[in-house]
């Protein structure tokens, strides 16, 4: 740092992740970013195009050359190239020089084996005061820091799990493809009942559903197994862990199931190897791209709290658009920021499990569209109302009134009035008519009745003398995290999402007659609940794309004295 700024050699510092981590630190003037690859030209290119504040120097460099030499201009050097896996016979050389440079190093491996295998530099690290950090990426350094978050009052940590869902639009390298191809289908080592155990990647999967707290969830997604430093490092840090398992996601759905059935030919010995396979993969992933520019990660931890009670902690993030991409990159993008606070880590060679906490994401994450929060399922919350219960923290953000209106450990009647509009076409009518919709009436007299049993509701409304019920619980399999609500042969899931003051009910899933329906064709409008003048107000529009408007009633309620 002699001219003031901290110099951070970034190798691959155009290509995939070390670009995203370039973008992350390009507005910090005390950072010269050294841009680097085997292209001067695309270094070049990149720098222009980068834009910030921070100073950005292209360089042409070859990790197989001279890395000593190199890394004698830096004081960090991050390798974001890979795949870490396939390293050959020298996987450690680019460590080897930072610590004879006197550089500090990080990575971004999600190699499990190039990870588990850095600590035999330990004492060279500490002889020569250098920092050599590897996985500094969302597995395990950011999935580590959540499970210290959830695991905060819990005495013993028995399970992990989770997975990250990338969003269809981000983008892979043909080095992460490479990478999953190298493992897809081999044995993959991991603690299952306690003892050491192997699983097959992209062979197995598990489902799960990304829904933080009040906010648009993810659909529900198909995870599989996949290589990565977690499996072997958490249960180190957590040595009573009797299983863990973490999973990656990618979409459109039809790719990923793909992947599992070439995953189970390399299982059984007729296909050696997908690795060969991996110029097409990324060929077809980067092409083939539909649905929401969505994308997630989730992590759960059960154990047992001071009681000896069983816990179920989640967390779940959220990330929009092109900001999910940038994530994996975050966690070394928050080292290099620390650093530049003086607070540098401790001379050695470990893998970044503890190298940051849950908090020192929120800075980066902070301005983007992400968004994250925690669900907990416990013998007290299975036995809360519905609706507190699926939108667990985000309960308390509810008007008061709305919570009120929720808050039902019985049978309950509210009454109050509305204001009710019926579609016009003979298909409306005859769908109003199947459910039971109200005829339309400017301002009638409006009572709904609540009947609570085993965790199902059961609405009935009447509005002017002329009543339809509906039934609402908790969904299960693809519905997780969904509310769905029945009306005769139609069942929807329902989204619970805070918007301002509002709770919206928003449609995700719903079958006819018990079969799924596709989404483009699912009865829709704007649903949702507020508070006004210290009542309970609703507005529910149902119209479908072949009917129009069915019905919408609005109004408010109060309960009866």
């Amino acid at each position: 740092m002699t001219d003031g700024r901290l110099r951070v050699l970034i190798l691959g510092g155009y290509g995939t992740f070390g670009g995203r981590l370039a973008r992350l630190l390009a507005g910090e003037p005390r950072l010269t970013l050294l841009i680097a690859g085997r292209s001067q030209a695309k270094a070049e290119a990149f720098c222009r195009a980068l834009g910030g504040t921070a100073e950005t120097v292209p360089l042409a460099v070859d990790r197989d050359g001279d890395m000593a030499q190199i890394a004698t201009a830096a004081d960090i050097v991050v390798d974001a190239t890979g795949p870490f896996q396939a390293y050959g016979d020298a996987p450690y050389r680019v460590v080897e020089a930072c610590i004879a440079a006197g550089a500090d190093y990080l990575d971004l491996a999600d190699g499990a084996d190039f990870v588990a295998g850095i600590g035999r530099f330990d004492d060279a690290a500490k002889a020569r005061g250098v920092a050599v950090l590897s996985g500094v990426s969302s597995f395990p350094v950011l999935t580590a820091a959540v499970v210290r978050h959830l695991a905060r009052g819990l005495v013993r940590v028995e399970s992990i799990e989770g997975g990250i869902a990338p969003s269809p639009y981000a983008g892979v390298g043909l080095n992460v493809i490479r990478a999953i191809a190298s493992y897809a289908g081999q044995e993959v080592r991991l603690t299952r009942d306690g003892a050491a155990a192997t699983g097959r990647a992209l062979v197995e999967t598990r489902r799960w559903t990304i829904a933080p707290p009040g906010r648009l969830p993810l659909r529900s997604t198909r995870f599989s197994l996949v290589d990565v430093p977690d499996l072997r490092l958490l249960p180190a840090l957590w040595p009573g862990l009797r299983e863990i398992w973490i999973g990656a996601g990618p979409v459109p759905a039809v790719l990923h199931r793909g992947l599992n059935a070439l995953a189970r030919l390399v299982r059984i010995g007729l296909i050696p190897s997908l690795r060969p396979l991996a110029p097409l993969f990324h060929a077809a992933i980067n092409r083939l791209r539909w649905g929401e520019h969505r994308g997630g990660m989730i992590v759960i931890v059960r154990g047992r709290d001071a009681a000896d009670q069983a816990v179920e902690r989640s967390w779940h993030m959220l990330a929009e658009g092109d900001d999910g991409p940038l994530i994996p990159s975050m966690a070394a993008a928050a080292v290099i920021l620390r650093r530049l606070q003086g607070l540098r880590p401790a001379p050695g060679a470990q893998a970044a499990t503890k190298a940051l906490e849950l908090a020192d994401y929120q800075p980066l994450f902070a301005g983007r569209a992400i968004v994250s929060g925690c669900r907990e399922v416990t013998a007290a919350t299975a036995r809360q109302p519905l609706y507190r219960r699926m939108l667990g923290e985000a309960w308390a953000e509810l008007p008061e009134p709305v919570r009120a209106m929720h808050d039902l450990s019985g049978d309950r009647r509210v009454a109050g009035r509305a204001e009710v509009e019926r579609g016009t076409g003979w298909m409306a009518r005859l769908a109003a008519a199947v459910i039971g919709f109200p005829v339309a009436r400017r301002d009638v007299p409006v009572e709904v009745t609540f009947r609570v049993r085993d965790g199902v509701e059961t609405w009935r409304r009447r509005f002017a003398g002329r009543a339809f019920s509906s039934t609402q619980q908790a969904g299960r399999d693809r519905s997780e995290g969904l509310l769905e609500e029945r009306f005769g042969p139609v069942r929807v899931g329902l989204a619970l999402v805070l918007d301002g003051d509002r709770l919206r009910l928003v449609v995700r899933r719903w079958s006819l007659l018990g079969l799924s329906m596709p989404l483009a064709l699912a009865p829709g409008g704007e649903a949702w609940e507020s508070a006004a003048e210290g009542r309970f107000r609703f507005h529910v529009e149902i119209r479908h794309p072949w009917t129009g408007l069915i019905v919408r009633y609005r109004g408010w309620l109060a309960p009866e004295d």
